[in-house]
């Protein structure tokens, strides 16, 4: 697997990242990187992505050999050692040329593999990282249910019994990201479902467990051809082993892993509208009435303006929240201001990314109402973003919450 840039070589964010609001020189470098390869080898799968529903088999696989997972994992493990703020990097630039596949390399790089590292012992580390940081394996979350969405915890019904050196999962998973493609999923269920939140482990199974079956696949308005499917567990058998942390403290692993999440998907947000305005620039500068460029118009001007000014602030928002959760320790998350700022940063982003795409439509008139223009595919992913990880209104109570206590 290619190694990107070495450890020594990135510089932690600091203070005179702190200072200026901008990428030091080794981060821009990481940047332009995984800008390039995303431009030259991800964006030309997008179009047939959102038109079919359509997975690029070898596409994980080609991403690994490239130096793109394993970002925040430790060489030993065939990970390239670098640092959360870096895999924020990285998401921004894939989300700017194929949204959908930088959604799919979150669910695997951070809500799994990301999780795995940094709560599962020693013999989970060595059997599952090489394997997910190669992109030979696909990893997923397995988290939210038919009946438990913005109340994953205290809804949930999926539930783990013990027998003998296994447990049997019972339930199932729905909207989960890279569920029908997935070999490994980190999986949430009751072991102690009397406890509630409390009695919640986590757990590593493989799709081929007995037991184990993708319900559904399901169709998507946006990010379409990210595989998004429902799971079912019926009886399937886990090895004891596979438990992730400790019986009954999957609560621990959930709420820091969701602080990780939201940081690291807010890129996603800067990433499409990064792309939308570029997009609205060119269009705006080439399409005449009147006899002359509608960038002319003040009327147009004035909406690129704004564009321009919301990208740049979600930027801002973006990297001082990755910058503050970037060594942040295991189980640290889920409380505090923290917890706040990581919700107000994928809150802020989404819900700036929607001006950013309503602003760029209107500038592109008929064209952006064009099912089969690069704007149109922009928009329609950009909902997602407001509901996945949390909720718009979830996201509030989280950051009211911690203000008021």
């Amino acid at each position: 697997m290619a190694q990107v840039m070495s450890a020594d070589s990135i510089s932690p964010p600091g203070d005179d990242f702190n200072n200026a609001f901008q990428l030091n020189a080794d981060q821009q470098a990481m940047f332009d990187e995984a800008d390039r390869y995303a431009r030259n080898e991800l964006y030309p799968l997008s179009q047939r992505m959102d038109d079919e529903e359509w997975w690029p088999e070898n596409v994980f696989a080609d991403i690994g050999d490239a130096g793109y997972f394993g970002i925040t994992v430790p060489e030993e493990y065939g990970g390239q050692g670098l640092d959360l703020f870096t895999s924020g990097l990285v998401c921004q630039a894939f989300g700017r040329w194929n949204y959908a596949l930088s959604l799919s390399w979150i669910a695997h790089e951070n809500l799994c593999m990301n999780n795995i590292y940094r709560n599962a012992n020693e013999f989970l580390r060595a059997k599952y990282l090489p394997g997910l940081c190669s992109g030979k394996k696909i990893g997923a979350l397995g988290l939210t249910e038919p009946g438990a969405g913005s109340d994953a915890l205290g809804s949930m019904a999926t539930t783990a019994r013990q027998e003998g050196d296994n447990y049997v999962l019972n339930g199932r998973k729905m909207y989960i990201t890279n569920g029908p493609v997935a070999d490994v999923l980190l999986v949430y269920a009751k072991t102690e479902p009397e406890k509630g939140p409390h009695g919640i482990t986590a757990f590593i199974v493989e799709k081929d467990f007995p037991g184990f079956s993708v319900a559904q696949k399901l169709n998507k308005m946006g990010f379409r051809g990210s595989q998004t499917g429902e799971l079912l567990f019926d009886e399937c058998v886990v090895p004891a082993e596979n438990i992730v942390g400790k019986k009954n403290e999957g609560v621990a692993v959930v709420m820091s892993g969701l602080d990780l999440e939201r940081a690291v998907i807010s890129p996603i947000c800067v990433g499409m509208a990064e792309r939308a305005l570029e997009l609205t620039i060119e269009y705006a500068k080439t399409r005449e009435q009147f006899g002359k460029p509608i960038s002319e118009f003040q009327m147009i001007q004035s909406k690129i303006a704004d564009m321009y000014v919301w990208v740049e602030a979600m930027k801002a928002l973006n990297f001082k929240v990755l910058a503050e959760v970037n060594d942040l320790e295991v189980g640290a998350g889920g409380r505090g201001m923290v917890h706040a700022n990581t919700a107000a940063s994928i809150m802020y982003t989404a819900n700036m990314l929607n001006r950013v795409l309503d602003e760029a439509v209107q500038v592109h008139g008929g064209m952006g109402y064009m099912w089969e223009s690069e704007i149109n595919r922009l928009y329609r992913g950009n909902k997602l973003l407001e509901i996945g990880a949390g909720t718009t209104e979830v996201r509030k109570m989280i950051i009211a919450r911690e203000l008021l206590k």
